[in-house]
């Protein structure tokens, strides 16, 4: 396969920043990066090009790292409840997601894609403390810790002896009798 040099002119996710100069393949660079206006050929004249763009992100990482800490300090005064429907034993409906972290984060102020926050084990099944990990920035990470409680009262389980067992009468229903096949003739 062909690889080609190609200077970075936004952020890719998983190639590079702004102002990079990095290899990838000839494809990849034709069919996207060059048309989408992410990537611009490496040549002589765009020497002059780089440096510009790499002044251009230091300035915008340093604006991003402060916006990051920012709102840490804004995650660590908040404490996040949401409210379920349960059932009997308190178990509950449904389940709590990332994106009803970030519908209730945005509710209180501070606004975040939801890929940025993480469940350990997927999607929050029970009642209780839980945490999330939120990733601000590469070097900003926040543990936001959130309670899950019941909107309803909980209901406990408790089994029942059906009343036929306790007069002694017999708790299963009669089966039907079984038909028999006609026996084979010879």
């Amino acid at each position: 396969m062909a690889f080609t040099q190609v200077l970075l002119i936004k952020p890719v996710d998983g190639l590079g920043a702004e102002g990079e100069q990095v290899r990838v393949r000839a494809g990849y660079a034709r069919n996207f990066l060059l048309p989408q206006g992410v990537a611009l050929p490496v040549n002589r004249t765009n020497a002059k090009y780089v440096e510009s763009l790499k002044k251009a992100r230091v300035a915008r990482e340093a604006r991003d790292h402060e916006a990051a800490n920012a709102t840490a300090a804004k995650l660590a005064a908040l404490r996040l409840t949401f409210a379920v429907k349960t059932g009997e034993g308190g178990k509950m409906f449904g389940a709590i997601s990332t994106a009803e972290i970030a519908a209730k984060l945005a509710e209180n102020g501070v606004e975040l894609e939801r890929r940025r926050i993480h469940l350990g084990q997927g999607p929050v099944k029970q009642l209780g403390k839980h945490v999330c990990h939120i990733r601000l920035h590469s070097d900003v990470m926040v543990d936001q810790e959130f309670e899950v409680v019941s909107e309803n009262p909980i209901e406990t389980v408790t089994e029942e002896a059906p009343e036929a067992e306790e007069s002694g009468e017999r708790a299963k229903k009669p089966r039907k009798p079984r038909k028999d096949k006609p026996a084979k003739t010879e």
